[in-house]
Protein backbone atom coordinates (compact mmCIF):
# COMPACT_ATOMS: atom_id res chain seq x y z
CA UNK A 1 0.00 0.00 0.00
CA UNK A 2 2.53 2.24 1.14
CA UNK A 3 4.38 1.61 -2.62
CA UNK A 4 1.69 2.41 -4.38
CA UNK A 5 0.78 5.98 -2.59
CA UNK A 6 4.78 6.50 -2.92
CA UNK A 7 4.47 5.88 -6.48
CA UNK A 8 1.09 8.00 -7.71
CA UNK A 9 3.28 10.78 -5.68
CA UNK A 10 6.13 10.38 -7.61
CA UNK A 11 3.88 10.38 -10.97
CA UNK A 12 2.28 13.48 -9.59
CA UNK A 13 4.98 15.12 -9.10
CA UNK A 14 7.06 14.28 -12.44
CA UNK A 15 3.82 15.87 -14.14
CA UNK A 16 3.72 18.80 -12.62
CA UNK A 17 7.55 19.37 -13.10
CA UNK A 18 6.72 18.42 -16.64
CA UNK A 19 4.40 21.26 -16.97
CA UNK A 20 6.40 23.77 -14.74
CA UNK A 21 9.17 23.06 -17.45
CA UNK A 22 6.96 23.89 -20.47
CA UNK A 23 5.93 27.03 -19.54
CA UNK A 24 9.47 28.08 -18.49
CA UNK A 25 10.20 26.85 -21.97
CA UNK A 26 7.44 29.14 -23.30
CA UNK A 27 8.28 32.41 -21.16
CA UNK A 28 11.97 31.52 -22.42
CA UNK A 29 11.05 31.97 -26.05
CA UNK A 30 9.00 34.77 -25.18
CA UNK A 31 11.37 36.61 -23.27
CA UNK A 32 14.62 36.39 -25.31
CA UNK A 33 13.59 34.64 -28.48
CA UNK A 34 12.48 34.81 -31.32
CA UNK A 35 14.41 31.98 -31.86
CA UNK A 36 16.52 29.35 -29.07
CA UNK A 37 17.74 25.82 -29.67
CA UNK A 38 17.93 22.83 -27.56
CA UNK A 39 21.47 23.43 -26.26
CA UNK A 40 20.42 27.15 -25.36
CA UNK A 41 17.19 26.31 -23.78
CA UNK A 42 18.99 23.60 -21.64
CA UNK A 43 21.81 25.87 -20.62
CA UNK A 44 19.34 28.73 -19.77
CA UNK A 45 16.94 26.64 -17.80
CA UNK A 46 19.21 24.07 -16.07
CA UNK A 47 17.86 21.41 -17.52
CA UNK A 48 19.11 18.37 -19.16
CA UNK A 49 18.94 18.43 -22.99
CA UNK A 50 16.93 15.12 -23.74
CA UNK A 51 14.24 16.43 -21.70
CA UNK A 52 13.84 19.63 -23.16
CA UNK A 53 13.94 18.55 -26.69
CA UNK A 54 11.20 15.93 -25.57
CA UNK A 55 9.10 19.26 -24.32
CA UNK A 56 10.02 20.70 -27.20
CA UNK A 57 8.54 18.07 -29.29
CA UNK A 58 5.14 17.76 -27.83
CA UNK A 59 4.33 21.60 -27.82
CA UNK A 60 5.46 21.44 -30.98
CA UNK A 61 2.61 18.72 -31.62
CA UNK A 62 0.37 21.47 -29.85
CA UNK A 63 0.98 23.93 -32.02
CA UNK A 64 2.74 26.18 -28.83
CA UNK A 65 6.43 25.78 -30.70
CA UNK A 66 7.15 25.81 -34.47
CA UNK A 67 10.34 24.66 -35.66
CA UNK A 68 12.57 26.99 -37.99
CA UNK A 69 13.89 24.38 -40.79
CA UNK A 70 17.16 26.40 -41.23
CA UNK A 71 18.20 27.19 -37.75
CA UNK A 72 16.66 24.07 -36.10
CA UNK A 73 15.70 26.02 -33.54
CA UNK A 74 12.06 26.80 -32.12
CA UNK A 75 9.82 30.15 -31.84
CA UNK A 76 6.67 30.89 -30.17
CA UNK A 77 3.56 29.17 -32.30
CA UNK A 78 0.45 30.21 -34.07
CA UNK A 79 -1.95 28.69 -31.12
CA UNK A 80 -0.80 30.90 -28.82
CA UNK A 81 -2.65 33.46 -30.60
CA UNK A 82 -5.43 31.41 -30.02
CA UNK A 83 -5.07 31.05 -26.52
CA UNK A 84 -4.66 34.90 -26.04
CA UNK A 85 -7.44 36.01 -27.82
CA UNK A 86 -9.53 33.73 -25.52
CA UNK A 87 -8.17 35.52 -22.49
CA UNK A 88 -9.36 38.68 -24.22
CA UNK A 89 -12.62 37.39 -24.89
CA UNK A 90 -13.18 36.50 -21.19
CA UNK A 91 -11.86 39.59 -20.13
CA UNK A 92 -14.91 41.03 -18.45
CA UNK A 93 -13.03 44.61 -17.82
CA UNK A 94 -12.16 44.58 -21.57
CA UNK A 95 -15.55 43.16 -22.74
CA UNK A 96 -17.62 46.25 -20.50
CA UNK A 97 -14.30 49.14 -21.42
CA UNK A 98 -14.94 49.09 -25.40
CA UNK A 99 -17.64 51.83 -25.47
CA UNK A 100 -15.86 53.85 -22.51
CA UNK A 101 -12.58 53.67 -24.39
CA UNK A 102 -14.19 54.52 -27.51
CA UNK A 103 -15.84 57.83 -26.03
CA UNK A 104 -12.72 58.85 -23.91
CA UNK A 105 -10.99 58.46 -27.38
CA UNK A 106 -13.42 61.02 -29.09
CA UNK A 107 -13.10 63.36 -25.72
CA UNK A 108 -9.23 63.77 -25.51
CA UNK A 109 -8.39 63.33 -29.41
CA UNK A 110 -5.95 60.34 -27.59
CA UNK A 111 -5.34 56.83 -27.70
CA UNK A 112 -6.73 54.99 -25.12
CA UNK A 113 -5.24 51.91 -23.46
CA UNK A 114 -7.13 49.41 -20.48
CA UNK A 115 -5.09 47.14 -18.08
CA UNK A 116 -4.57 44.84 -15.60
CA UNK A 117 -2.15 43.69 -13.47
CA UNK A 118 -0.41 40.32 -14.10
CA UNK A 119 2.49 39.92 -11.39
CA UNK A 120 4.73 43.02 -11.58
CA UNK A 121 3.44 43.55 -15.31
CA UNK A 122 0.45 45.36 -16.79
CA UNK A 123 -0.84 43.54 -19.86
CA UNK A 124 -2.92 46.08 -21.84
CA UNK A 125 -6.15 44.20 -22.65
CA UNK A 126 -7.80 47.12 -25.14
CA UNK A 127 -6.29 49.55 -27.38
CA UNK A 128 -8.64 52.49 -29.18
CA UNK A 129 -6.65 54.44 -31.75
CA UNK A 130 -6.33 58.07 -31.56
CA UNK A 131 -9.32 59.76 -33.97
CA UNK A 132 -8.08 60.89 -36.71
CA UNK A 133 -4.24 59.85 -36.29
CA UNK A 134 -1.48 58.91 -38.60
CA UNK A 135 -0.95 54.75 -38.92
CA UNK A 136 -0.78 53.30 -35.49
CA UNK A 137 -0.07 50.10 -33.86
CA UNK A 138 -2.18 48.11 -31.56
CA UNK A 139 -0.96 47.34 -28.51
CA UNK A 140 -2.96 44.95 -27.12
CA UNK A 141 -1.02 42.31 -25.36
CA UNK A 142 1.49 44.70 -24.47
CA UNK A 143 2.91 43.34 -21.48
CA UNK A 144 4.70 46.39 -19.19
CA UNK A 145 6.50 46.55 -15.95
CA UNK A 146 4.18 48.70 -13.81
CA UNK A 147 6.49 51.02 -12.24
CA UNK A 148 6.79 52.68 -15.93
CA UNK A 149 3.13 53.47 -16.54
CA UNK A 150 0.43 55.37 -15.36
CA UNK A 151 -1.62 52.66 -16.00
CA UNK A 152 0.52 50.13 -13.02
CA UNK A 153 0.81 53.31 -10.85
CA UNK A 154 -2.72 53.79 -10.84
CA UNK A 155 -3.75 50.17 -9.86
CA UNK A 156 -0.68 49.69 -7.74
CA UNK A 157 -1.91 53.00 -5.70
CA UNK A 158 -5.14 51.27 -4.35
CA UNK A 159 -3.70 47.72 -3.80
CA UNK A 160 -3.53 46.43 -0.41
CA UNK A 161 -0.80 47.56 1.11
CA UNK A 162 0.44 44.35 1.08
CA UNK A 163 0.18 44.39 -2.33
CA UNK A 164 1.64 47.63 -2.86
CA UNK A 165 4.73 46.24 -0.53
CA UNK A 166 5.32 43.59 -3.34
CA UNK A 167 5.69 45.89 -5.94
CA UNK A 168 7.51 47.88 -4.60
CA UNK A 169 10.00 45.08 -2.76
CA UNK A 170 10.55 43.57 -6.43
CA UNK A 171 12.76 44.52 -8.89
CA UNK A 172 12.11 47.82 -10.59
CA UNK A 173 12.55 47.98 -13.99
CA UNK A 174 14.79 50.79 -16.10
CA UNK A 175 13.59 50.88 -19.46
CA UNK A 176 14.86 54.67 -19.75
CA UNK A 177 16.39 57.37 -18.31
CA UNK A 178 13.21 58.40 -16.87
CA UNK A 179 12.44 55.21 -14.90
CA UNK A 180 12.09 55.19 -11.34
CA UNK A 181 13.93 52.45 -9.44
CA UNK A 182 14.10 54.86 -6.44
CA UNK A 183 11.33 52.16 -4.15
CA UNK A 184 10.93 55.59 -2.00
CA UNK A 185 10.66 57.89 -4.43
CA UNK A 186 7.16 55.11 -6.54
CA UNK A 187 5.95 54.97 -3.21
CA UNK A 188 5.54 58.65 -2.61
CA UNK A 189 4.57 58.94 -6.30
CA UNK A 190 1.72 56.29 -5.08
CA UNK A 191 0.54 58.06 -2.00
CA UNK A 192 -0.55 61.35 -4.49
CA UNK A 193 -2.47 59.10 -7.11
CA UNK A 194 -5.61 58.90 -4.43
CA UNK A 195 -4.88 62.74 -3.91
CA UNK A 196 -5.21 63.34 -7.95
CA UNK A 197 -7.47 60.78 -8.57
CA UNK A 198 -4.86 60.05 -11.32
CA UNK A 199 -1.06 58.76 -12.19
CA UNK A 200 1.00 60.23 -14.54
CA UNK A 201 3.85 58.75 -16.69
CA UNK A 202 6.54 61.13 -18.47
CA UNK A 203 8.50 59.08 -20.36
CA UNK A 204 9.11 56.66 -17.87
CA UNK A 205 8.43 53.44 -20.72
CA UNK A 206 9.56 54.99 -23.89
CA UNK A 207 11.66 58.43 -24.46
CA UNK A 208 8.93 61.20 -25.70
CA UNK A 209 5.62 59.19 -24.69
CA UNK A 210 3.64 60.29 -21.30
CA UNK A 211 0.19 59.03 -20.16
CA UNK A 212 -2.74 60.10 -17.40
CA UNK A 213 -4.38 57.23 -15.78
CA UNK A 214 -6.84 56.22 -13.56
CA UNK A 215 -7.72 53.01 -11.83
CA UNK A 216 -10.99 50.79 -12.14
CA UNK A 217 -13.25 49.04 -9.54
CA UNK A 218 -15.81 46.38 -9.63
CA UNK A 219 -18.62 45.18 -7.47
CA UNK A 220 -16.72 44.07 -4.85
CA UNK A 221 -14.45 47.62 -4.44
CA UNK A 222 -11.85 45.89 -5.39
CA UNK A 223 -9.23 47.77 -8.06
CA UNK A 224 -9.30 45.46 -11.04
CA UNK A 225 -7.30 47.76 -13.54
CA UNK A 226 -7.04 51.25 -15.27
CA UNK A 227 -8.00 53.62 -18.19
CA UNK A 228 -5.32 55.84 -19.40
CA UNK A 229 -4.74 58.13 -22.43
CA UNK A 230 -1.10 57.86 -24.04
CA UNK A 231 0.79 59.91 -26.19
CA UNK A 232 3.37 62.70 -26.95
CA UNK A 233 4.38 64.25 -23.43
CA UNK A 234 4.42 67.45 -24.56
CA UNK A 235 1.16 66.97 -25.57
CA UNK A 236 -0.27 65.50 -22.48
CA UNK A 237 1.64 66.36 -19.84
CA UNK A 238 2.38 70.46 -20.16
CA UNK A 239 0.43 71.63 -17.54
CA UNK A 240 -2.76 73.10 -18.70
CA UNK A 241 -3.05 70.27 -20.89
CA UNK A 242 -2.32 67.69 -17.92
CA UNK A 243 -5.61 69.44 -16.28
CA UNK A 244 -7.56 69.21 -18.72
CA UNK A 245 -7.09 65.47 -19.81
CA UNK A 246 -7.28 64.33 -16.42
CA UNK A 247 -10.76 65.97 -15.92
CA UNK A 248 -12.14 63.08 -18.68
CA UNK A 249 -9.95 60.62 -17.68
CA UNK A 250 -11.23 60.31 -14.42
CA UNK A 251 -14.50 60.88 -15.22
CA UNK A 252 -14.20 57.59 -17.82
CA UNK A 253 -12.75 55.73 -14.97
CA UNK A 254 -15.38 56.32 -12.58
CA UNK A 255 -18.43 55.79 -15.08
CA UNK A 256 -16.72 52.22 -16.27
CA UNK A 257 -16.43 51.39 -12.38
CA UNK A 258 -20.26 52.34 -11.90
CA UNK A 259 -20.73 49.61 -15.18
CA UNK A 260 -18.39 47.00 -13.49
CA UNK A 261 -20.71 47.88 -10.08
CA UNK A 262 -18.50 49.29 -7.93
CA UNK A 263 -19.82 50.62 -5.25
CA UNK A 264 -20.98 54.41 -5.49
CA UNK A 265 -18.39 55.98 -2.50
CA UNK A 266 -15.51 53.76 -4.56
CA UNK A 267 -16.13 55.00 -7.67
CA UNK A 268 -16.15 58.70 -6.74
CA UNK A 269 -12.54 58.31 -5.27
CA UNK A 270 -11.41 58.05 -8.65
CA UNK A 271 -12.41 61.59 -8.74
CA UNK A 272 -11.48 63.25 -5.71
Amino acid sequence: MTETVFTTWSQRFLMVQAVQRAIQILRELAATGPRLGVTELADRLTVAKPTIHALLRTLEVEGLVVKDRESSKYQLGPDLIFLGNAYLNTQKLRGRSLTWADQLATRTGEAVWVAVLTGDHVLVVQHTFRPGGAVQIPEVGASIPWSTCALGKAIAAYLSTAGRDALLAGELAMLTGASVSDPRALADQLEEVPKKGYAVEDQESAVGVGGIAAPVFDRSGEVVGAIGIVGPVERLLAETARQELSIPVRETARNLSRDLGAPRGMARRVIA
